[in-house]
């Protein structure tokens, strides 16, 4: 009898630590929205020079929830496209599901997403802004087929040297609060992509 107890108390604590461990990290965007865009939509994205992207949410395709962030692109040579959500852009309804403020950003040392891949080899950017407007990007790969959790570590990001806003403040410092985050598939690829489940992730 003794040896149950034992055995059913020690699952209890396995169980209950994997829980902890799983909710160990802290979800800023599930994509649980109805996406759409426009100066009242809730991505704030776009395209140019030739480039095209098209977002939707998927039901068929999801890492969690009851949905995914789908997007149909053509990424053409010379041109851009960026996803992205957040405060302060162009887009008014594109917020995360928690305030950039109201996070406590010293206990994180990564941000992570969901993509489901094709194995298109084609290049993908995952940039954050920062407190002082400065873009910075993390670059991944469609080399896989379905799920996958990308985690990108936050000494790991670059500052993009290529193009920065004009109200940033250049000081070539990873500022906390991020206030955006954004997908974008470079030059040269073409096809869909599905994002799903960013979280911070802690130290």
């Amino acid at each position: 009898m003794k040896k149950v107890r034992f055995l059913t108390t020690a699952l209890v604590l396995l169980v209950t630590g994997a829980c902890l461990a799983a909710g160990n990290n802290l979800l800023i965007d599930d994509f649980e929205i109805a996406v759409s865009s426009g100066p009242e939509g809730t991505v704030d994205s776009g395209s140019g020079n030739g480039s095209t992207v098209e977002v939707t949410q998927a039901t068929d395709i999801k890492n969690s929830g009851n949905q995914s962030l789908k997007v149909v692109y053509d990424a053409v040579d010379g041109g851009y496209i960026y996803v992205a959500r957040g405060t302060g852009l162009d887009t008014k309804n594109a917020n995360w599901t928690i305030k950039p403020s109201d996070v406590k950003w010293e206990e994180y040392s990564a941000i992570s997403f969901f993509v489901y891949g094709a194995d298109s080899k084609a290049k993908i950017a995952f940039d954050i802004k920062d407190n002082g407007g400065e873009i910075w990007r993390f670059i991944t790969e469609d080399d896989f087929v379905g799920w996958k959790r990308v985690v990108c570590s936050f000494d790991k990001f670059i500052m993009r040297d290529d193009w920065q806003p004009m109200d940033a403040d250049k000081n070539g410092q990873l500022d906390f609060p991020i206030k955006v985050f954004q997908f974008e598939p470079l030059p040269g690829s073409k096809g869909t992509l599905y994002f799903d489940t960013v979280e911070l992730v802690r130290k």
